[in-house]
């Protein structure tokens, strides 16, 4: 994994809460989230140092540890005190919450830089690049835009060019922990 070798430094701030539809969030096979809170969602790394566990405990194994501070992951289920997340790449563990944030960010999986508008179209100025496997915070998601600041810039990225806005979970929550690729899910 790109991620136990990879440190990304990146400003994040801001984020919002998706609320469950009808006031009562399930995970995937219809039970109530532990939490109260909508399944999948995005969540960040508070730090650079993340173990990525095989089940939801101190006692299962360590996969391997993350390495990139603000990195969004999506949950797709749930205990009270753990969350099996689905990474960029593709693949499924489980952290602690303590090590979780609700901010939110995105990350450009392109080997290409990716243009920040000033606006919501093509046709709008280019404000600054977001290079390869770089993450930025996220303020809002609208029309297939999504508005991303670093330190005092910000503009626009097309929602479909960055992972961290999808509303549709990247991963399958039966799937077990361990490595795997998201090509197809883009």
């Amino acid at each position: 994994m790109i991620f136990k070798r990879l440190a990304v430094i990146a400003v994040v701030s801001g984020g919002a809460i998706m609320a469950g539809a009808g006031g009562q969030a399930v995970m995937p096979d219809g039970r109530p989230t532990p939490t109260g809170l909508e399944v999948p969602r995005w969540i960040t790394l508070k730090s650079s140092q993340v173990r990525a566990r095989q089940g939801p405990g101190l006692d299962y194994e360590i996969l391997w540890e993350y390495r990139a501070a603000n990195l969004p992951v999506q949950v797709i289920a749930e205990t009270r005190e753990w969350r099996k997340i689905c990474d960029p790449d593709g693949a499924v563990a489980w952290i602690h919450r303590t090590v979780a944030s609700g901010r939110r960010s995105v990350f450009n999986p392109s080997p290409e830089p990716l243009a920040v508008h000033s606006g919501r179209s093509e046709g709008s100025g280019v404000r600054a690049r977001l290079q390869p496997r770089s993450i930025v915070s996220l303020d809002e998601c609208e029309d297939g835009w999504c508005r991303v600041r670093a330190r005092k810039l910000n503009g626009w990225v097309q929602a479909s060019r960055v992972i961290g806005s999808q509303d549709r979970a990247l991963c399958d929550a039966a799937r077990p922990a361990g490595p795997g690729r998201l090509l197809a899910a883009r």
